[in-house]
């Protein structure tokens, strides 16, 4: 082991600002300094004193060095961020600073990509130093942070109007003082989690915004800057608000002084660590406190989104039996004890719990994609339907489609359905999303990348163009990602157009909708069989960096019974296919269908369409549990076919090769008493149905050919992918799967919410070093109780219903008949809906940045001036004159508050 090096020691101790602390070899003040610093360096530097300026003339005289190799110890000190400079003096002279570690020379350091990865150590370094001296001080500190590290500083707009703001809390003041000296630089804070593993998939650079000298300082000493105007600035500024980042200034030089402007990302930022990781809101906060207008609020949870703190989480509007809910406070350490039990080490993601555990509105809970139905009903109302659209796109990029085969979970479970009947909220999402068939009014939301340097170039495949690999294709196209789709079949859309009759759903309406996703910059490449045509390792070797697969349940499924190989003879999913490709394919006779689920009823209507003179159809569960939606069933029964509940097929009868008839045997029960499938039958109660055509709608199957061959892509129950719950991923790294691969045949909409985690994975998978899990959105949302609700006013109308085309043959045409409501039903089944949900603001983790105001479209939540004490600056040589009263302050009130226990 080497000996400890005394000059680092010693320099590690100066610089240190934990209090009463001897450093050590294993402390960071050692280690992080000893990898790069030299002994001649800690010399020059141990002739300083931390923060006083000295001049190279003051250097000369004080160090004695040769005059040459002092110049060539300051410049290499300055590289490498152990020293800062400026020309802060009555000569303008250059003057050399020796900085705390932070902010400071453990930012410095992080500031070089090559110098991380040849010192990785540097990272920790800086880790370490932005936590440690904050440990125990954290809870004594006043409102404005006492001159300790960063504080935020509110969004422009959210406070423009403020009459009782003061200059230091708006970003023009600062823009105004440092005119025409900005720089653009990397993210230290970005940079070091990336370092160490823990990466948000930020592009690092240019989010730090150096102003005054220190914009020299960042370009010339290798720290990755970059001179940029005053509107380079105000657009780097705008993009961090795009993407909900918080604007931060140093806070370390009292109200006259500061020498960066950040924009950070709470999943990395170790400024906004201290308020957050300590839960001690004064050690970031600005002066002021977000507020929601409940009248105007409509929970589309935007804001709950977007916010860094955590403050802000979906409740509930409507009173309970009892009165309003009560939401609870974050406890704070203004009288209490604090100490690490106070804390919380997993603040990144703790801070993304959506819903309080009171529950939200039930249409955003119910929904897989969990939209924002009652922001676009609202939206709808207000006939701001582009708008309207662009909330639902937000989290779902077929509106279109899924207005005509949604299964709306979100109406089973509305509130109104309590008092008559739930809105008819697909229908509006249905005239919504009429605008998405025309090239003239289609909403294509706005990239918005965490880049400065313009749009992502990481190459990403995604294997299937149904649902879930559209979505996937789109929400990376919107980060800034230019995706490619390879599809085996001639067309786009998957079992969209390859296995919904066009009477529910048009084909171009799929196709409006996929030319949006072109629009976007997605490539869709058809007629490609991976795994056949081209390999994952020959993509690989073209440079794509990672797989989404989503090529969905392709096959039918037979049902293991003498017969089924006949003449005669299909799955649902091979008829299907061949009538979407062939709306004439002739069937003829009589014709049953076997199965009780939305595509036997499908299969059924088709083979109506397509020429059979008599369809039945028999499945194992009794009419009341049979899987079909009441509505399927109600059209079918319309169209003269006939449904038998309690049977399954025994046999399938033969006549030279060809179907002559079925064989059913009496089903008593379908599931075991834990639920799972397992029917019983009477063997011999039997019905023997004469037929022409069978078509076994019994189950669909995965169909892989070669796809996942050499790969470590394990495969589990149904043939379905093996992948982590949250992030989707295989054991192969780079492959990631979704929709019905994963979890088995399910709806649209579920393939869609399944799309969009896989971007979000893809995301943080491609860009280096970056946590898959850290700070991620779990979408978990909670139902509030339907049952413990007190309605006051509310608007009495009827559900609407949408008229039918009456010149089209509803029975036996494969065009769609149903009309999209007219204006006037949208705006009288808008009014029905009773606006459940809410957002709740817990003014004790609020640090007042105004993220959410940008985020929401209702004008909803505002920023109001409460705390006018945290815009308090302090010099930091000057903290403990803050500190130290406050710190008396609240003993005392810790005192009294045990007195009065």
């Amino acid at each position: 082991m080497a000996e400890p090096r005394e000059l680092i020691l010693k320099l590690g101790q100066k610089i240190t600002d934990r209090i009463g602390h001897k450093v050590t070899v294993d402390d960071p003040e050692y280690w992080g300094l000893a990898g790069v610093v030299t002994d001649e360096m800690a010399e020059v530097a141990l002739k300083m004193k931390v923060r006083k300026p000295m001049t190279s003339k003051q250097l000369l005289a004080a160090t004695g060095k040769d005059e040459k190799e002092l110049e060539k110890l300051l410049h290499d000190m300055s590289m490498l961020g152990l020293l800062e400079y400026n020309w802060e003096n009555p000569a303008h002279e250059k003057q050399y600073v020796l900085p705390m570690f932070v902010p400071g020379s453990a930012e410095f350091t992080n500031m070089n990509q090559k110098r991380l990865e040849e010192h990785p150590e540097l990272a920790h370094f800086f880790e370490r130093m932005s936590r440690l001296p904050l440990e125990k001080v954290t809870p004594m500190v006043p409102p404005g942070g006492a001159g300790i590290g960063m504080h935020v500083i509110p969004v422009e707009k959210a406070i423009e109007m403020e009459n009782q703001s003061v200059d230091v809390e708006h970003i023009s003041h600062w823009m105004d003082k440092y005119d025409g000296k900005y720089a653009a630089s990397p993210c230290s804070c970005r940079l070091s989690r990336r370092t160490i593993g823990e990466g948000c998939a930020d592009d690092p650079q240019d989010w730090c915004i150096a102003v005054g000298d220190m914009a020299d300082y960042v370009v010339e000493t290798d720290k990755g800057g970059r001179y940029i105007t005053r509107e380079e600035a105000l657009e780097i500024m705008k993009r961090a608000e795009d993407n909900g980042f918080v604007h931060q200034i140093t806070n370390i030089d009292g109200k006259d002084k500061i020498f960066a402007i950040c924009n950070c990302n709470v999943n990395v930022c170790y400024a906004l660590r201290t308020s957050q990781l300590f839960n001690t809101p004064n050690m970031s906060r600005s002066a002021y406190v977000a507020r929601v207008r409940m009248e105007d609020c409509v929970a589309c949870g935007r804001c709950v989104e977007y916010c860094p703190a955590g403050a802000l989480k979906l409740g509930q509007k409507l009173c309970t039996n009892n009165g309003p809910v009560t939401y609870p406070k974050q406890e704070l350490p203004d009288k209490v004890k604090w100490g690490p039990e106070k804390w919380d080490e997993d603040y990144r993601d703790n801070n993304r719990i959506n819903c309080y555990d009171t529950g939200t509105a039930p249409c955003k809970t119910a929904c897989p994609a969990h939209i924002a139905v009652q922001g676009y009903l609202k939206k709808a109302a207000q006939g701001k339907y582009k708008e309207a659209l662009a909330l639902i796109k937000k989290e779902n990029p077929f509106p279109a489609v899924c207005g005509h085969i949604c299964n709306r979970r979100c109406e089973d479970v509305c509130t109104r359905g309590t008092v008559d009947q739930a809105v008819a909220i697909d229908e509006v999402k249905k005239f919504i999303a009429k605008q998405d068939l025309d090239a003239k009014t289609r909403y294509i939301p706005p990239v918005v990348q965490p880049s400065n340097r313009g749009t992502f170039t990481e190459k990403i495949a995604i294997i299937g163009a149904g649902p879930a690999g559209l979505s996937c294709a789109f929400y990376l196209a919107e980060k800034g990602y230019k995706p490619t789709v390879f599809e085996k079949n001639k067309k786009p859309g998957g079992m969209l157009v390859y296995g919904i009759p066009s009477y529910k759903l048009e084909k171009d309406v799929v196709d409006a909708e996929i030319d949006v996703i072109r629009q976007m910059g997605v490539e869709i490449k058809c007629g490609v069989d991976v795994g056949k045509d081209i390999t994952l390792d020959e993509l690989r070797e073209q440079g794509y960096k990672a797989f989404y697969i989503a090529i969905g349940c392709q096959g039918g499924r037979k049902a293991g019974i003498p017969g089924e190989d006949a003449d005669g003879v299909m799955t649902a999913v091979d008829f299907l296919r061949i009538a979407s490709e062939d709306e004439s394919y002739p069937v003829q006779g009589r014709t049953v269908v076997v199965g009780g689920g939305n595509v036997a009823i499908d299969v059924a209507r088709v083979s109506s369409r397509c020429g059979a003179s008599e369809v039945s159809m028999y499945c194992l569960e009794s009419r009341d549990i049979m899987p079909a939606s009441a509505e399927e069933i109600f059209e079918a029964e319309e169209e003269g076919i006939t449904i038998n509940c309690g049977w399954g097929p025994k046999e399938i009868l033969t006549e030279d090769g060809k179907v002559t008839g079925v064989v059913f045997k009496k089903c008593v029960s379908v599931f075991n008493e834990e639920g799972g499938f397992a029917p019983k039958y009477k063997e011999e109660e039997t019905v023997t149905v004469p037929c022409e055509r069978v078509f076994l709608s019994i189950g669909q199957s995965i169909i892989w050919g070669d796809l996942l061959a050499g790969t470590k892509v394990e495969l589990g129950r149904g043939n379905g992918a093996v992948a982590d719950e949250v992030t989707y991923q295989t054991a192969e790294p780079d492959i990631f799967v979704g929709g019905d691969v994963y979890t088995g045949p399910q709806f649209a909409i579920d393939a869609i919410a399944a799309g969009k985690e896989g971007a979000v994975s893809i995301h943080r998978f491609v860009q280096p070093n970056s946590s898959l899990l850290i700070g991620r959105n779990r979408r978990k949302f909670i139902e509030f109780d339907k049952d413990n609700i007190k309605l006051k006013n509310y608007d009495n109308s009827s559900r609407q219903i949408p008229g039918r085309d009456e010149s089209i043959d509803h029975r036996k045409s494969f065009r769609d008949t149903h009309k999209t409501f007219t204006e006037e039903q949208v705006k009288i089944e808008t009014a029905r809906c009773l606006g459940c949900g809410a957002s709740i603001v817990d003014e004790n983790k609020c640090i007042g940045c105004g993220v959410c105001t940008t985020k929401c479209e209702f004008d909803a939540i505002h920023l109001y001036r409460e705390h006018p004490e945290c815009s308090r600056m302090w010099r930091s040589e000057d903290k403990m004159k803050a500190i130290l009263p406050y710190m008396l302050k609240r003993e005392m009130k810790i005192k009294f508050s045990k007195k009065d226990k």
